[in-house]
Protein backbone atom coordinates (compact mmCIF):
# COMPACT_ATOMS: atom_id res chain seq x y z
CA UNK A 1 0.00 0.00 0.00
CA UNK A 2 2.83 2.39 0.87
CA UNK A 3 4.57 1.52 -2.40
CA UNK A 4 1.39 2.31 -4.38
CA UNK A 5 1.04 5.64 -2.60
CA UNK A 6 4.61 6.57 -3.57
CA UNK A 7 3.95 5.63 -7.19
CA UNK A 8 0.75 7.68 -7.23
CA UNK A 9 2.53 10.65 -5.67
CA UNK A 10 5.30 10.41 -8.30
CA UNK A 11 2.78 10.31 -11.13
CA UNK A 12 0.85 13.20 -9.60
CA UNK A 13 3.96 15.38 -9.24
CA UNK A 14 5.57 14.70 -12.62
CA UNK A 15 2.66 14.06 -14.95
CA UNK A 16 -0.26 16.20 -13.81
CA UNK A 17 0.83 19.15 -15.96
CA UNK A 18 1.07 17.24 -19.28
CA UNK A 19 -2.24 15.56 -18.48
CA UNK A 20 -3.80 18.95 -17.80
CA UNK A 21 -2.49 20.31 -21.11
CA UNK A 22 -3.81 17.24 -22.93
CA UNK A 23 -7.22 17.63 -21.26
CA UNK A 24 -7.44 21.31 -22.23
CA UNK A 25 -6.49 20.56 -25.84
CA UNK A 26 -9.09 17.79 -25.97
CA UNK A 27 -11.74 20.13 -24.57
CA UNK A 28 -10.73 22.80 -27.11
CA UNK A 29 -11.06 20.27 -29.97
CA UNK A 30 -14.45 19.06 -28.76
CA UNK A 31 -15.85 22.58 -28.34
CA UNK A 32 -14.73 23.63 -31.82
CA UNK A 33 -16.33 20.51 -33.32
CA UNK A 34 -19.50 20.78 -31.22
CA UNK A 35 -20.22 24.43 -31.98
CA UNK A 36 -18.78 24.25 -35.51
CA UNK A 37 -16.60 27.31 -35.00
CA UNK A 38 -15.21 28.75 -38.22
CA UNK A 39 -11.53 28.04 -38.72
CA UNK A 40 -10.66 31.67 -39.38
CA UNK A 41 -12.02 32.55 -35.91
CA UNK A 42 -10.62 29.74 -33.75
CA UNK A 43 -9.00 26.72 -35.42
CA UNK A 44 -8.95 23.32 -33.79
CA UNK A 45 -5.74 22.01 -32.18
CA UNK A 46 -5.51 19.28 -34.82
CA UNK A 47 -5.68 21.90 -37.57
CA UNK A 48 -2.94 23.95 -35.88
CA UNK A 49 -0.64 20.96 -35.43
CA UNK A 50 -1.31 19.80 -38.98
CA UNK A 51 -0.07 23.15 -40.30
CA UNK A 52 3.26 22.47 -38.58
CA UNK A 53 3.86 18.75 -39.06
CA UNK A 54 1.98 17.85 -42.27
CA UNK A 55 4.08 19.01 -45.26
CA UNK A 56 1.07 19.22 -47.60
CA UNK A 57 -0.73 21.59 -45.23
CA UNK A 58 2.33 23.63 -44.22
CA UNK A 59 2.29 25.14 -47.68
CA UNK A 60 4.40 28.27 -48.05
CA UNK A 61 5.28 28.43 -44.34
CA UNK A 62 8.83 27.15 -44.06
CA UNK A 63 8.77 26.57 -40.33
CA UNK A 64 12.38 25.57 -39.82
CA UNK A 65 13.62 28.77 -41.43
CA UNK A 66 11.36 30.94 -39.28
CA UNK A 67 12.08 29.00 -36.08
CA UNK A 68 15.82 29.24 -36.70
CA UNK A 69 15.69 33.00 -37.29
CA UNK A 70 13.68 33.65 -34.12
CA UNK A 71 15.87 31.29 -32.09
CA UNK A 72 19.04 33.09 -33.18
CA UNK A 73 17.56 36.47 -32.25
CA UNK A 74 16.41 35.25 -28.83
CA UNK A 75 19.66 33.39 -28.10
CA UNK A 76 22.04 36.21 -28.96
CA UNK A 77 19.79 38.84 -27.42
CA UNK A 78 19.74 36.85 -24.19
CA UNK A 79 23.49 36.12 -24.29
CA UNK A 80 24.34 39.82 -24.67
CA UNK A 81 21.81 40.66 -21.96
CA UNK A 82 23.30 38.17 -19.48
CA UNK A 83 26.95 39.07 -20.09
CA UNK A 84 26.62 42.84 -20.34
CA UNK A 85 23.95 43.07 -17.63
CA UNK A 86 26.03 41.24 -15.02
CA UNK A 87 29.17 43.15 -16.06
CA UNK A 88 27.47 46.54 -15.67
CA UNK A 89 26.05 45.49 -12.30
CA UNK A 90 29.53 44.56 -11.08
CA UNK A 91 30.89 47.93 -12.21
CA UNK A 92 28.06 49.74 -10.41
CA UNK A 93 28.69 47.82 -7.20
CA UNK A 94 32.48 48.08 -7.46
CA UNK A 95 32.84 51.86 -7.50
CA UNK A 96 30.70 54.79 -6.41
CA UNK A 97 32.19 56.84 -9.24
CA UNK A 98 31.15 54.26 -11.84
CA UNK A 99 27.75 53.99 -10.18
CA UNK A 100 27.27 57.75 -10.56
CA UNK A 101 28.18 57.54 -14.25
CA UNK A 102 26.43 54.33 -15.31
CA UNK A 103 23.18 54.51 -13.35
CA UNK A 104 21.85 57.74 -14.96
CA UNK A 105 22.71 56.37 -18.41
CA UNK A 106 20.89 53.11 -17.72
CA UNK A 107 17.87 54.98 -16.41
CA UNK A 108 17.87 57.22 -19.49
CA UNK A 109 18.02 54.30 -21.95
CA UNK A 110 15.42 52.32 -20.02
CA UNK A 111 12.99 55.24 -20.14
CA UNK A 112 13.11 55.36 -23.95
CA UNK A 113 10.37 53.27 -25.62
CA UNK A 114 12.24 50.47 -27.35
CA UNK A 115 9.87 50.36 -30.30
CA UNK A 116 10.69 54.00 -30.96
CA UNK A 117 14.32 53.01 -31.51
CA UNK A 118 13.45 50.40 -34.15
CA UNK A 119 13.46 52.90 -37.07
CA UNK A 120 16.98 53.97 -36.08
CA UNK A 121 18.15 50.36 -36.02
CA UNK A 122 16.63 49.79 -39.46
CA UNK A 123 18.40 52.88 -40.75
CA UNK A 124 21.75 51.82 -39.26
CA UNK A 125 21.68 48.05 -39.82
CA UNK A 126 18.94 47.46 -42.39
CA UNK A 127 16.35 44.70 -42.29
CA UNK A 128 17.58 41.49 -40.71
CA UNK A 129 18.53 39.78 -37.49
CA UNK A 130 20.77 42.46 -35.94
CA UNK A 131 18.03 45.07 -35.25
CA UNK A 132 15.86 42.38 -33.66
CA UNK A 133 18.72 41.23 -31.42
CA UNK A 134 19.31 44.81 -30.30
CA UNK A 135 15.62 45.36 -29.54
CA UNK A 136 15.51 42.10 -27.52
CA UNK A 137 18.62 43.19 -25.63
CA UNK A 138 17.30 46.68 -24.82
CA UNK A 139 14.01 45.32 -23.55
CA UNK A 140 15.54 42.55 -21.42
CA UNK A 141 18.80 43.80 -19.92
CA UNK A 142 17.50 46.23 -17.27
CA UNK A 143 16.03 43.57 -14.90
CA UNK A 144 19.34 41.68 -14.99
CA UNK A 145 21.28 44.79 -13.97
CA UNK A 146 18.88 45.76 -11.19
CA UNK A 147 18.61 42.25 -9.72
CA UNK A 148 22.36 41.68 -9.86
CA UNK A 149 23.14 44.99 -8.16
CA UNK A 150 20.60 44.15 -5.46
CA UNK A 151 22.21 40.75 -4.91
CA UNK A 152 25.75 42.13 -4.79
CA UNK A 153 24.75 44.67 -2.16
CA UNK A 154 22.52 42.34 -0.11
CA UNK A 155 25.34 41.07 2.08
CA UNK A 156 25.20 41.17 5.87
CA UNK A 157 27.37 43.97 7.20
CA UNK A 158 28.69 41.75 10.00
CA UNK A 159 30.11 39.33 7.42
CA UNK A 160 31.79 42.16 5.51
CA UNK A 161 33.32 43.48 8.71
CA UNK A 162 34.62 40.02 9.52
CA UNK A 163 36.41 39.56 6.19
CA UNK A 164 37.79 43.10 6.38
CA UNK A 165 39.17 42.23 9.80
CA UNK A 166 40.84 39.23 8.14
CA UNK A 167 42.45 41.59 5.59
CA UNK A 168 40.54 40.24 2.62
CA UNK A 169 41.08 42.16 -0.61
CA UNK A 170 38.21 43.81 -2.42
CA UNK A 171 38.31 41.35 -5.33
CA UNK A 172 38.32 38.44 -2.86
CA UNK A 173 35.20 39.79 -1.19
CA UNK A 174 33.54 40.02 -4.59
CA UNK A 175 34.51 36.52 -5.72
CA UNK A 176 33.95 34.66 -2.46
CA UNK A 177 31.07 36.57 -0.85
CA UNK A 178 29.25 39.03 -3.07
CA UNK A 179 28.99 36.94 -6.25
CA UNK A 180 27.83 33.70 -4.53
CA UNK A 181 25.36 35.74 -2.50
CA UNK A 182 24.01 37.40 -5.64
CA UNK A 183 23.43 34.17 -7.62
CA UNK A 184 19.72 33.84 -6.66
CA UNK A 185 19.17 37.47 -7.66
CA UNK A 186 21.09 37.03 -10.93
CA UNK A 187 19.08 33.99 -11.95
CA UNK A 188 15.83 35.73 -11.01
CA UNK A 189 16.77 38.56 -13.35
CA UNK A 190 17.80 36.09 -16.08
CA UNK A 191 14.48 34.27 -15.82
CA UNK A 192 12.64 37.54 -16.26
CA UNK A 193 14.84 38.47 -19.21
CA UNK A 194 14.10 35.17 -21.01
CA UNK A 195 10.48 36.17 -21.56
CA UNK A 196 11.43 39.76 -22.35
CA UNK A 197 13.95 38.59 -24.97
CA UNK A 198 11.21 36.59 -26.66
CA UNK A 199 8.94 39.64 -26.63
CA UNK A 200 11.72 41.86 -27.98
CA UNK A 201 12.58 39.47 -30.82
CA UNK A 202 8.94 39.17 -31.89
CA UNK A 203 8.41 42.93 -31.72
CA UNK A 204 11.49 43.40 -33.88
CA UNK A 205 10.17 40.89 -36.41
CA UNK A 206 6.86 42.70 -36.56
CA UNK A 207 8.66 45.93 -37.46
CA UNK A 208 11.77 45.02 -39.45
CA UNK A 209 12.11 41.48 -40.67
CA UNK A 210 11.48 39.24 -43.66
CA UNK A 211 11.67 35.99 -41.67
CA UNK A 212 10.99 34.68 -38.21
CA UNK A 213 7.89 33.61 -36.30
CA UNK A 214 6.85 37.23 -35.72
CA UNK A 215 7.03 37.93 -39.46
CA UNK A 216 5.03 34.75 -40.08
CA UNK A 217 2.32 35.93 -37.66
CA UNK A 218 2.09 39.25 -39.47
CA UNK A 219 2.00 37.55 -42.86
CA UNK A 220 -0.70 35.10 -41.73
CA UNK A 221 -2.78 37.95 -40.31
CA UNK A 222 -2.66 39.74 -43.65
CA UNK A 223 -3.91 36.58 -45.37
CA UNK A 224 -6.56 35.94 -42.66
CA UNK A 225 -5.05 32.48 -42.20
CA UNK A 226 -5.62 31.73 -38.51
CA UNK A 227 -4.11 28.22 -38.03
CA UNK A 228 -0.54 29.35 -38.84
CA UNK A 229 -0.98 32.25 -36.41
CA UNK A 230 -1.87 29.83 -33.60
CA UNK A 231 0.97 27.56 -34.69
CA UNK A 232 3.40 30.49 -34.56
CA UNK A 233 2.21 31.43 -31.09
CA UNK A 234 2.67 27.83 -29.97
CA UNK A 235 6.23 27.70 -31.30
CA UNK A 236 7.09 31.06 -29.73
CA UNK A 237 5.88 29.73 -26.37
CA UNK A 238 7.98 26.58 -26.80
CA UNK A 239 11.11 28.65 -27.47
CA UNK A 240 10.45 30.83 -24.42
CA UNK A 241 9.71 27.87 -22.15
CA UNK A 242 12.80 26.04 -23.40
CA UNK A 243 15.09 28.96 -22.59
CA UNK A 244 13.42 29.43 -19.20
CA UNK A 245 13.91 25.72 -18.45
CA UNK A 246 17.60 25.87 -19.36
CA UNK A 247 18.13 28.83 -17.02
CA UNK A 248 16.28 26.98 -14.24
CA UNK A 249 18.51 23.93 -14.69
CA UNK A 250 21.62 26.11 -14.59
CA UNK A 251 20.34 27.73 -11.39
CA UNK A 252 19.87 24.33 -9.76
CA UNK A 253 23.34 23.21 -10.86
CA UNK A 254 25.10 26.35 -9.59
CA UNK A 255 23.07 26.71 -6.39
CA UNK A 256 22.72 23.20 -4.94
CA UNK A 257 22.28 24.63 -1.45
CA UNK A 258 18.91 26.12 -2.43
CA UNK A 259 17.70 22.69 -3.55
CA UNK A 260 18.81 21.28 -0.22
CA UNK A 261 16.90 23.97 1.62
Amino acid sequence: MVFMKKIFRLIKVHYHKPLLVFALLTLWQLLVMLFQVKEYIIPSPLSVLARIFVPEMAGKYHWLKHIYATFIEIFFGFAITAILGVFLAILISWSRLLKGIITPLLTFFNSIPKIAMAPLFILWFGYGIIPNILIAFLIAFFPVVINTVTGLNAVEEELLELVRYMNARKWQVFLKIRLPNSLPYIFSGLKISTTLCVVGAIVGEFIASTKGLGFLLKDSQAAIDTPPMFAGLLLISVLGLGLFGIISLCAKALMPWQKAE
